[in-house]
């Protein structure tokens, strides 16, 4: 038995169809709520596989889901799912990085060319009625700062190669063939430490997974070492920034503004931070353009194809 946990997934009538084209019994969700907690176990009491998008699997579930031998994974982030213990429990994982990194790195270039052009913040003042005549600055040859350079932090640095921006890259690993490749296309480019990339850089844009390593890695100390002409925008995940350190950095004008599109609680709830007059907010749509979600979904169901060898 296979069943979909996904609300997304289930309401989508292309993948569906695509689902029960390969596995006519595949169930779906259709509470229209995500599930957590004992009724995401009842739901999936019983079922071999599972598709799962941002339903917290942890071993209480694991461990109270003795016949479940497979999940794939609608997404990419795995910060829900304890794919370690899961692995030991002998249950398989399917899962591919990277399948959305070009929806969210449109996001973040769009973040960026927003923050800088003043796109934004002088647009929301006129619909309120104010003729504010600001038209910020130019990215093309501006320094940005890719922090964690992986699928899509890559593919933001290769779109940013037409605005001619110096790049600088920070990364655990050895970008250095992402450096060579920025070069070759005319990019100044430079793998820096983190310090150097927040003292330099007029945006910097998070792409990291969340670990932790990496949760609450936007401090005071981190936004403190900012310029303050710059802008944050962080497409990857909210608990990388503490929420508070970055709502005080604003309202003190410790930094230019933020675009955020990810929160630690989502929905988020502090409307005193969304209401800022230099924060511009999404709503977790980073990864969610059309194409992304068929290309997410196709990478579920090609999973459980190949477990079931379909």
């Amino acid at each position: 038995m296979i069943r979909v946990c996904s609300v997304s997934f289930s309401k989508n009538r292309e993948l569906v169809a695509e689902l029960h084209a390969h596995f006519p019994e595949a169930g779906l969700n259709d509470a229209g709520t995500i599930l957590s907690g004992s009724k995401l176990i009842d739901y999936l009491g019983g079922v071999e596989a599972a598709i799962v998008g941002t339903e917290k699997i942890n071993r209480e579930i694991i461990d109270a889901l003795p016949e479940l031998k497979f999940i794939a994974k609608y997404g990419v982030g795995l910060d829900n799912l304890d794919s370690e213990y899961a692995r030991a429990k002998g249950i398989g994982i399917g899962w591919q990085g990277g399948v959305n990194r070009r929806s969210v790195s449109e996001l973040a270039l769009g973040f960026m060319l927003g923050l800088s052009r003043n796109i934004f913040f002088s647009g929301l003042a006129l619909k309120a009625g104010r003729w504010e005549k600001e038209g910020g600055f130019q990215l093309t040859g501006k320094t940005v700062g890719i922090v964690g350079c992986g699928f899509t932090g890559t593919d933001l640095a290769r779109l940013l190669v037409p605005f001619g921006c110096r790049i600088l890259i920070c990364d655990i690993l050895d970008k250095g063939d992402v450096v060579a490749e920025l070069k070759a296309s005319g990019l100044q480019c430079a793998q820096a430490d983190l310090s150097v990339l927040l003292g330099e850089c007029d945006l910097i844009s998070l792409h990291v997974p969340l670990t932790g390593q990496t949760s609450g890695m936007v401090n005071p100390d981190f936004l403190r070492s900012m310029k303050r002409s710059s802008f944050l925008i962080n497409t990857s995940r909210g608990g990388v920034v503490e929420q508070e350190a970055l709502k005080s950095a604003l309202q003190s004008n410790q930094i230019a503004g933020a675009a955020i599109d990810v929160f630690a609680i989502e929905p988020p709830d502090d409307l005193e931070l969304l209401s800022l007059p230099n924060l511009m907010v999404t709503p977790h749509i980073g990864g969610n353009a059309r194409e992304a979600v068929l290309a997410m979904g196709r990478s579920a169901i090609q999973a459980l194809r190949d477990f079931y060898k379909k």
